[in-house]
């Protein structure tokens, strides 16, 4: 009898000492880049790339489009050249007046960004006869 008293008192005593885990678990952490970044010419490049293929369809325009609009930054000349060359390959002026659109809402509070663009897309629009959304009177609605 005593030896069930002592018993149940020294693993009570036991109990209530032991208030850390047996086993501590090491903090986990994570590196989020493990892989290659990116270069920004290897980005122009592969974006180039994507609108300068000769069987895109209106929906992969579109996709890419929103795709390249959803990263934050505004697209370089070059890519946006490519992709109205597509619009023209497709002869879908809509989209074309739409990824003008969307540029000059992707520059924001930076008013110098569109008309740059502008001016480095100009020769193209004018070989593609494309016009820009403040020649079409659209811009104000």
């Amino acid at each position: 009898m005593f030896r069930a008293a002592v018993r149940l008192s020294v693993s009570g005593v036991r109990s209530l000492t032991r208030t850390q885990p047996g086993c501590q678990a090491v903090l986990a952490s994570r590196c989020y880049s493990h892989g290659k970044q990116e270069t920004d010419e290897e980005f122009d490049a592969r974006w180039v790339t994507y609108f300068n293929k000769p069987d895109i369809d209106a929906w992969e325009l579109r996709k890419g489009m929103n795709t390249l609009i959803g990263y934050d930054l505004v697209p370089e000349p070059k890519i946006l050249e490519a992709a109205l060359r597509a619009c023209r390959r497709l002869n879908d002026l809509a989209s074309a007046i739409r990824i003008l659109e969307a540029v000059k809402d992707k520059a924001g509070p930076h008013k110098e960004i569109y008309p740059y663009v502008i001016q480095e897309l100009r020769p193209t629009l004018d070989e593609l006869g494309i016009s820009t959304p403040e020649e079409l009177g659209i811009d104000k609605v």
